[in-house]
């Protein structure tokens, strides 16, 4: 029997690669060190209440639709994304709200009543995204990492559309004036972890994925997309072994031989994809070597995306005011950004995140109730912070920014569950507990990072958040794409 491909670690980039390499013919086997797979896409239940505790908005339908088709399959057999709309509900500190919609017409009115003005600059804004999106998705973002050959292809007047020596917020405010609106269109560098007004312009591209292209939710919750694809992956011939943690991978000669589970069993390998964040890579799960070493100082020198502090809250009783996605946002932006990523301590006053998804999804709560998840940004987990002395401090700050924004929820929390970047940190294996991995906030940061094919050990790919072409789930998914074709054209 042929040696198999090993695939270490089940979050979505690993099913990815396993499926798409599995649909080539490959044999191939999952390793993951949890009991479910699915890695930084988890679920929990508790006393009738149930939480998805990673990603929480699904875009780029497409990137999904892609994956099954390769395996000969069809998505809406296996997962039912539902349009969610609004988007987003946002609450201004003036207490203004306003539903995000891609019905232009809706979005519009909104617009108007807030300033009458943006309304065609919001509407350029759009096209100026979508530009973005048609310029990089070619090379950054649908294809294996940037090379020489691949700018080649874009036309050199279409690279200054693209919008790189800006920031997103410098470019955000060339097109709308209301700092409500400004605020809206710079949360869009919080789904990769970093700062608008650090974070190059080029990144706007995301608020033409949600804007343009939609919001997604998976019928049954976010893990059912795991799910899925766990089970196209089973169809498809692919061994998934859980709680499975693998001690190291074995090299010979600078290749990879396979791998040795912290049981001591070794398993050989063709080759070995890592959807493992890079950086716990190179510290725990290669043999030390020179080489090692310097990638490993290399990548710790890298400034992290933020990380999260999460709140599952069983709440008791009906909010109609909130929808499936609602942002609370803070008094000052900017400040809050300069907390998390320069004094790297958590903002006195966040912007708040929740998700319900017991308003699409009624059984998620019991009767009369609703399943709060709670996300603030927080910065990566260090020595400025003691999170284990801070934690239930925090926890009560933001619960009172939510009584003082009218969601008071005295005496109406049956259950609750709390993460800090320290659990996420032990829990998914992310350096810091770094959600997306490198910060995005340098426009250098797409060249940085790490290559699919690992360029320190033959035989080693990589695929997840941490790597190209970045983090978020259709992004991840992406990855193992990248991954699987490179073995494949390795192989042959």
């Amino acid at each position: 029997m042929s040696k198999p491909i090993i695939v270490v670690g089940g979050g979505i980039g690993g099913l990815s690669a396993a499926i798409r390499l599995a649909a080539a013919g490959k044999r191939v086997i999952v390793l993951e060190k949890n009991a479910a797979v699915g890695g930084k896409m988890s679920q929990v239940e508790a006393e009738g209440f149930r939480w998805d505790t990673g990603p929480s908005v699904i875009t780029m339908r497409h990137v999904f639709e892609h994956l099954f088709a390769a395996a000969g399959r069809r998505l809406d057999d296996y997962l039912t994304l539902l349009p969610i709309d609004p988007l987003t509900r946002y609450f201004y500190p003036d207490g203004t709200v306003l539903d995000a919609s891609r019905e232009l017409a809706e979005m519009v009115a909104q617009i108007e009543k807030i300033e009458p003005r943006d309304v065609e600059g919001y509407l350029a804004y759009l096209a100026y995204a979508a530009r973005i999106h048609r310029v990089t998705g070619p090379v950054f973002i649908y294809d294996q990492p940037p090379t020489p050959a691949s700018f080649a292809r874009v036309p050199v007047q279409d690279w200054l559309k693209a919008d790189p020596f800006r920031t997103m917020q410098g470019a955000i405010q060339h097109y709308v004036r209301s700092q409500k609106l400004r605020q809206l269109l710079g949360r869009f560098a919080t789904y990769v972890g970093g700062s608008p007004y650090a974070a190059p312009a080029t990144l706007n591209v995301i608020a033409h994925v949600e804007l343009n292209g939609g919001v997604w939710y998976p019928q049954g919750g976010i893990y059912a997309i795991a799910e899925a694809l766990a089970r196209l992956a089973r169809e498809l011939g692919v061994e998934i072994c859980t709680n499975t943690p693998v001690e190291q991978i074995e090299l010979r000669n600078n290749r990879v031989q396979g791998v040795r589970l912290t049981d001591g069993t070794q398993l050989e390998a063709e080759a070995v994809i890592a959807n493992v964040d890079v950086t716990t890579l190179y510290q725990h799960l290669l043999p030390p070597s020179p080489t090692v070493e310097r990638r490993l100082t290399q990548l710790r020198r890298e400034e992290s995306s933020c990380s999260g502090f999460i709140l599952m809250l069983g709440v008791e009783g009906q909010f109609p005011q909130l929808a499936h996605h609602n942002i609370l946002f803070s008094q000052d932006y900017r400040a809050e950004f300069e907390s998390i990523f320069k004094r790297q301590l958590p903002s006195d006053d966040p912007t708040i995140y929740i998700a319900i998804t017991s308003k699409t999804d009624s059984h998620h709560a019991p009767p009369g109730c609703e399943n709060w998840f709670i996300l603030v940004n927080a910065p990566p987990a260090s020595a400025k912070y003691d999170w284990l002395v801070n934690a239930t401090a925090y926890r009560d700050r933001i619960i009172a920014k939510l009584a003082a924004s009218g969601l008071d929820l005295h005496g109406k929390i049956r259950v609750e569950k709390m993460l800090t970047p320290v659990d996420l940190e032990r829990m998914t294996g992310a350096w810091r507990g770094a959600l997306y991995g490198p910060s995005p906030n340098s426009k250098w940061t797409a060249f940085r990072r790490p290559h699919n094919r690992s360029r320190d050990v033959r035989g080693l790919y990589l695929a997840g958040g941490t790597t190209h072409p970045g983090g978020g789930v259709p992004m991840v998914t992406l990855s193992g794409k990248v991954a699987a074709d490179m073995v494949l054209e390795d192989s042959r």
